[in-house]
């Protein structure tokens, strides 16, 4: 009764504020002169108008607050709705129904978004794009029929006199794609070869001024800068900054598009783009993805934020190339679904693949020919049984003809007169006797085609953005621009097919092990740049800077430069050598090591309550951490420091788990409040519930005490199940049966199936890349009946099922607040004694979806999906980083992910995930293995029901509570146990970083500190923001943190506490762009979806 006196107290301040600040309003309107300037006391129109639309703010401003009241009110029922008083009043206990009650947090919370935030998603955001991608799956035949020399082409003719007037510009591109790790490790492909590509390349390219070449993988260059001698550097520094050679993307590898997380993708971005501003002062304009399986929208939209002006790409489906390339329709202006400013200018391969016998025209029979490395006596030769020839005086007239032919009928496919020929393929040019063979030959077609004017062409070597600016002048626009009637495109490239029922499907889930483990390293990396960065500043604020480790610096950079190169394509993807995964490995397993002193070095400093008796020694660690899911801490009498770090940029509920040695546990907070915690059945887990505060450090002590009575034991039940037995909602064999939520009297059929594929019996078989079935999932069978442990007790319970071939839990929190609105599922997967068998989980219920379905793209967006029955069934399935979901007019049920997978819908109601894949054989795409190196994996998800408030059309962007749920479960917290001191423990406390309350549909990105010119932190740190895209048309629920938005605006100057703003400057995304200083106290603006940086000074 107390509460509800003190909420219904702060609903009345709050209306007697509103009211009063009307009065005000009146008064002063009633008061001031200016407004009274009409002779006949009557107010001009413009003001009768000004006072309407503040009565209206007014007005709404009211409503607000009533939403508020109303929900605190509503937060303070749910968490008091008990059924039963505690007779403690402090004690977990049962309810008469059953149910565990918890002592109340005494903390109400509430939720208050905006309308003007919710529009967002309602609606269209801008004109349509003419190419939607779902559209154009819907519309194409996909039949694969013969197209001649173009075998998934058609014929192509022209006229020769189409080029009287305006002669065809051919600019031809030598590259050479150095993939960062695939059949060889990172380090052996750059002994072997990389090394001696760029070591030729000094000396060819300077021997020309007309030569043309790209770079793309800058972790290649950077390790090539700091091995090369001063005049090798100067050398490659004059070809770069002379426009000989451009660097293209500038990340730190070309990164995959569909397992690949945003924040990575970022990451990878700024680590090459800061290296080459730094080192180089160069700035790169032009994106070039010629290997990644498939393209998402999602990397369009960071290069345009990075203010790259135009992009490449080349694998995508074969059918959607000859579409695009009937129409015309290669180059476009490619739009994300929420706003024309997000347009960037793309430019797809129209043939199939980027060597040198598809890239010069349709006939790869002719361009191989020219491909100069394969003269004859050479180790490469052509398939197609025609060798190049050497062109001399007696055959260039000939090879010319022939040559430009090809350049004509390629040109044909574009709407500008302006022809791209990339000229390279994989670790081409690290022979200096293909450097003269290419270069040479070619300078001699360009010389003998250029001098004849009847020929009308004019051919050079040049480099990406030559090509495109090239375009931009032939349209008379300027770079980045929509040339004229060219088409804009929205949507994605996924699934990529090369050939025949070919789907690139497979790497969605090949080596889960590694992409869930890439994940917790990403959220490490993240923890770790926050605190590093705000121990720093705080260092700087008390003029500690001397004393604080800066060196820490190095291991970040070290780990940052590990986790960019596993998102390289073949990285990320599952689909490298077995021995280059063992090295990815050993490097993220090395970025993690390092990553945990960054945290727990920051952590020591930043709770520590008198900084001045802080010392840092490097060989005696004051936190500590472990490696396994939970922290162990030995109890004793002498209380046990426990350090929680809260990587969500929210106010936190949740549960906290660690190994103890004793069942005798008491834990308090930092003020002395004893907390209710549940013991496992074997008293070597203890879970307890915590408030953390936002990107905070919260302490707690924990004893070996005798008197704990808030310390519980968990009911345990083992059986071995009969054909009889079934416990409420669960079934004998699909585990989870039905939802039911408290506030719903409808029962919602959610149940588990697991499921099997194999491959086929033909020569085409499954491997790293492929999903090639062999029909039909078939039901997972197992010859004896699972073992199933039911756990119970007042903050969770769960039911374990142990199968042969993987374990599956699913655990309920009874945990106010985000973990409780879905249901924790973790499937831990061992098939290794399998054979070319598939295991996926298939989610079946009762709603409505029909064939659509929605997955995400990144973590950073929504794609709409539909199961096509015209496609085979590896065609339908697609990449899931971080959730996927579907939904009807009354719910939408999302499937959280911790780690990337497949996923698919076969039916309505359905959703299906492929757990692991075990491949016994190569499938023909270089490889040269199948997957047999599966580790026994751990896969996470949460299964969120909604119950959506208004029937309307599908939107595609997840709600306020889908985007916390995701954020739980990929940033999960870390504790860390303080290590035992001679000199015993000094005073310490609980950091809290920020002064407020950040509005919820903001998520910190990065708080990453920027690089001097040497390996030292320089005074800056960029501060990455993400403004979320809300679907407010699902019900609202109890966070457990006060949830409200801000209509896109945020004060930065007043965000970190005790903490001095001296610089404020937005800059681009990965930090080579400035704009002007804002004013240290001004506000930064973020529209929904947009991603932004700023350069701080903190101190």
């Amino acid at each position: 009764m107390k509460l509800k006196k003190q909420v219904t107290v702060c609903g009345g301040a709050i209306f007697c504020v509103a009211v009063f600040s009307l009065y005000l309003m009146l008064d002063k309107l009633q008061h001031d002169p200016a407004r009274r300037q009409n002779s006949g006391g009557n107010f001009p129109r413009s003001q009768i108008s000004v006072l309407q639309n503040r009565i209206e703010q007014l007005e709404q401003l009211l409503e607000e607050n009533h939403q508020i009241i109303s929900h605190i009110k509503d937060s303070v029922l749910e968490l008091t709705d008990t059924g039963a008083v505690s007779p403690s009043g402090h004690l977990p206990f049962r309810s008469s129904n059953g149910s565990w009650v918890l002592p109340f947090d005494g903390r109400a919370a509430f939720l208050s978004i905006k309308p003007q935030d919710c529009q967002f998603a309602q609606g269209p955001r801008s004109s349509p794009a003419e190419l939607q991608m779902l559209d154009v799956y819907s519309l194409l035949s996909f039949d694969n029929v013969d197209g001649g020399v173009w075998k998934q082409g058609f014929e192509i003719t022209y006229d020769p006199n189409e080029w009287d007037d305006e002669p065809l510009q051919v600019f031809v591109v030598p590259h050479s794609h150095n993939d960062p790790g695939w059949v060889k490790t990172f380090d052996k492909y750059y002994y072997d070869q990389t090394q001696h590509i760029f070591n030729n390349m000094v000396v060819k390219l300077t021997e020309d001024p007309r030569r043309k070449f790209i770079w793309s993988e800058i972790s290649f260059f950077v390790k090539w800068w700091e091995n090369a001698d001063i005049h090798k550097q100067e050398a490659m520094r004059k070809l770069i900054l002379g426009g000989q050679l451009e660097m293209v993307t500038g990340g730190w590898v070309m990164t995959d598009e569909a397992n690949s997380h945003y924040f990575a993708m970022i990451d990878q971005l700024i680590e090459g783009h800061q290296w080459l501003e730094r080192t180089l002062g160069v700035i790169p304009r032009s994106g070039w993805a010629v290997d990644p399986f498939g393209h998402s929208a999602t990397m369009p939209y960071l290069l345009k934020k990075a203010n790259i002006t135009s992009m490449l790409i080349q694998r995508v489906h074969y059918s959607i190339k000859k579409h695009f390339s009937s129409t015309r329709s290669l180059e476009f202006m490619w739009r994300q679904s929420w706003g024309e400013c997000t347009d960037i200018f793309c430019h797809m391969m129209p043939f199939y693949s980027y060597d040198v016998p598809h890239t010069c025209g349709p006939d790869p029979k002719i361009c191989c020919q020219f491909d100069f490395k394969r003269l004859p006596g050479s180790r490469v030769n052509c398939p197609w049984k025609v060798p190049p020839r050497a062109v001399v005086d007696a055959n260039v007239a000939e090879r010319a003809a022939l040559l430009l032919d090809q350049y004509r009928k390629k040109s044909k496919l574009f709407r500008t007169k302006v022809l791209l020929v990339p000229l390279g393929d994989d670790f081409r040019y690290d022979k200096a006797l293909e450097w003269d063979q290419q270069y040479q030959n070619y300078q001699r077609l360009f010389d003998y085609m250029n001098a004849r004017s009847e020929m009308h062409v004019q051919a050079q070597f040049g480099t990406l953005s030559d090509y495109f600016n090239a375009v931009y002048k032939a349209n008379d626009v300027a770079p980045g621009t929509r040339p004229p009637d060219h088409p804009v495109l929205s949507g994605d490239f996924f699934a990529y097919a090369d050939r025949e029922d070919h789907y690139w499907s497979g790497y969605y889930t090949s080596r889960p092990f590694y992409k869930n483990l890439d994940r917790v390293l990403e959220s490490h990396l993240r923890g770790a740049e926050i605190l590093y960065s705000l121990a720093v500043a705080h260092a700087r604020h008390g003029g500690m800077e001397g004393r604080y480790p800066t060196t820490d610096y190095a291991l970040l950079t070290d780990a940052r430069r590990d986790i960019g190169l596993f998102q390289h394509h073949d990285a990320i993807a599952g689909t490298a050598k077995e021995v280059v995964v063992i090295d990815y490995g050993s490097r993220m397993l090395r970025a993690l090591v390092g990553l945990k002193r960054v945290i727990i070095n920051a952590a020591h400093f930043l709770i520590m309550k008198n900084k001045d008796v802080y010392r840092f020694y490097q060989t005696e660690p004051f936190l500590e951490t472990h490696f396994l899911k939970n922290t162990c801490c030995m109890l004793s009498l002498i209380p046990v420091y426990l350090v929680v770090f809260n990587p969500v940029e929210q106010d936190r509920l949740c549960l906290v788990t660690a190994l103890v040695n004793t069942a005798r546990i008491r834990l308090l907070t930092e003020d002395g409040q004893t907390l209710p915690v549940q013991l496992s059945a074997q008293w070597s887990s203890a879970s307890f519930m915590a408030r953390l505060p936002a990107l905070g450090l919260a302490l707690f002590h924990l004893y070996d005490s005798t008197d704990s009575p808030m310390t519980l034991r968990s009911d345990t039940l083992l059986r071995l199940p009969t054909h009889n037995w079934a416990l409420i909602s669960f079934s004998l064999y699909l585990v989870l049966q039905t939802i039911r939520r408290k506030d719903d009297p409808q029962v919602m059929r959610v149940q588990f199936q697991f499921v099997t594929y194999g491959t086929r019996p033909s020569k085409d078989k499954s491997g790293a890349y492929l999903f090639l079935p062999d029909g039909k999932a078939k039901p997972y069978r197992q010859k004896d009946q699972p073992v199933v442990r039911v756990v119970e007790g007042p903050l969770f319970s769960e039911v374990v099922a142990h199968y042969q071939h993987f374990e599956q839990t699913v655990r309920i929190h009874n945990v106010p607040g985000v973990d409780c609105l879905s249901v924790d599922i973790t499937i831990m997967v061992d098939i290794r004694d399998q054979a070319n068998k598939e295991l996926a989980m298939r989610v079946i219920t009762d709603i409505q979806s029909e064939d659509t379905f929605y997955t995400d793209l990144n973590g950073f967006q929504i794609q709409p999906r539909r199961y096509f029955q015209k496609l085979p069934l590896q065609a339908n399935f697609y990449p899931m980083p971080t959730m996927a979901y579907i939904q009807d007019g009354q719910y939408r049920l999302t499937l959280h992910t911790a780690q990337a997978l497949g996923v698919t819908s076969m039916d309505s109601g359905q959703l299906e995930v492929i757990l692991d894949r075990r491949l016994m054989q190569d499938d023909n795409r270089g490889l040269g293995q199948g997957l047999k190196d599966n580790k026994r994996t751990a896969n996470r998800f949460r299964l969120l029901l909604e119950r959506r408030v208004l029937d309307s059309e599908p939107v595609s962007f997840p709600s306020i509570t889908s985007h916390m749920t995701s954020a739980y479960l990929n940033h999960e917290v870390l504790a860390l146990p303080v290590l035992p001191k001679k000199r015993g423990v000094p005073p310490l406390q609980t950091f809290a970083p920020l002064a407020g309350t950040l509005p919820c549909d903001f998520h910190l990105l990065n708080l990453r500190s920027v690089q001097n010119q040497v390996t030292t932190p320089s005074p800056y740190t960029a501060l990455l923001l993400h403004r979320r895209g809300l679907d407010c048309r699902l019900e609202s629920h109890n966070l457990g943190f006060n949830c409200t938005t801000t209509h896109g605006q945020l004060s930065i100057s007043s965000l970190f506490r005790g903490l001095d703003l001296q610089l404020l400057q937005p800059m681009s995304l990965s930090l080579m762009y400035s704009s002007p200083p804002l004013a240290n106290d001004s506000s930064v603006s973020l529209d929904p979806m947009e991603i932004s940086a700023f350069k701080l000074k903190l101190r």
